[in-house]
């Protein structure tokens, strides 16, 4: 269970890469560890995972390598050397991918060497759950977003400030040794127009794998790596606070079960019954009215 999840909380800060599987471009990321490792790769219309454990991962390389006699680590460690150099995007010219998607799924297929010999290996892949997909992809998009959007914010202040400058010096006599670096005042509108008429189509026809780039990449690592220290906080606090009481423990101790309480009281009123039965009833007392309370202004 401790690899399974330390997989995980590695898989959250692996940034997003562009490969290429035989002719199909696909985002991917991955995790590998001595005890399994974790695949997702998504084409922006679906997104498949994998997650094997070192059991499985033995059994598996046993089928497709028998001439192969290799430990499970070290059989991890070569998967990791092949895959880890394709996703920053150095590839190994040596190792080849094919992929065939169903209905139920993607599979992978890697060939490669190892000592001389053939090293298979399939990745069998099947649709990731709406919680993966929202934890690798929705929420780190959204909040790469909000990030981007103050950083244009924070560069619209500047540059508005270095316009403020600039006039500053041409209203002090200052003139521009070379004329080709005059600029017009920034104007935020006309810049945003301009840019939603030419730049947007530009981005958005550009292929659906090139979606990271390096820069994105940084940005998604740093956003995954604060999420990962905020969930750590939140865990924190959650085991200093503890557990929360149960019925038992804020209940009130001193109150007797229903039927042992009926039995005390019923023996407490026979008691007081029995040694005062002459007594009379008590003549009601009038109560004193309660003094109207004054208010500071009344």
């Amino acid at each position: 269970m401790e690899g399974s999840e330390e997989l995980e909380r590695s898989l959250l800060t692996q940034p997003w890469a562009s490969v290429c599987f035989g002719e199909s471009t696909f985002l991917a990321k991955a995790a590998f560890r001595d005890t399994g490792y974790i695949l997702l790769i998504s084409d922006l219309s679906s997104v498949w995972y994998e997650s094997a454990d070192a059991e499985a991962v033995g059994q598996r390389s046993k089928e497709l390598n028998k001439r192969l006699m290799v430990p499970v680590p070290a059989f991890l460690h070569r998967l990791c050397n092949l895959m880890c150099p394709l996703l920053a995007g150095q590839p190994d010219t040596a190792t080849s991918f094919s992929c065939h998607r169903t209905a139920s799924g993607l599979s992978l297929h890697m060939k490669s060497e190892l000592s001389g010999l053939p090293f298979y290996w399939d990745f069998h892949c099947c649709p990731a759950p709406v919680e993966m997909v929202s934890h690798h992809l929705v929420q780190p998009l959204i909040r790469m977003s909000l990030v981007l959007q103050y950083q244009v914010q924070e560069l619209t202040s500047l540059l508005l400030q270095k316009d403020a400058e600039i006039e500053d010096y041409r209203e002090s006599g200052a003139a521009l040794s070379r004329d080709r670096l005059r600029t017009e005042p920034f104007q935020e509108k006309t810049f945003q127009q301009k840019f939603m008429a030419e730049s947007l189509p530009l981005i958005c026809g550009v292929g659906e794998g090139q979606a990271f780039a390096s820069t994105l990449r940084q940005l998604y690592m740093a956003v995954m790596q604060q999420e990962a220290k905020q969930a750590l906080k939140r865990q924190h606090s959650e085991d200093a606070e503890g557990p929360a009481p149960t019925a038992e423990t804020t209940g009130h101790p001193h109150l007797l079960p229903p039927s042992q309480e009926d039995e005390t009281a019923s023996s407490s009123k026979a008691t007081t019954l029995a040694s005062s039965p002459a007594q009379k009833p008590r003549q009601p007392v009038a109560k004193a009215k309660p003094k109207k309370a004054k208010g500071l202004f009344s």
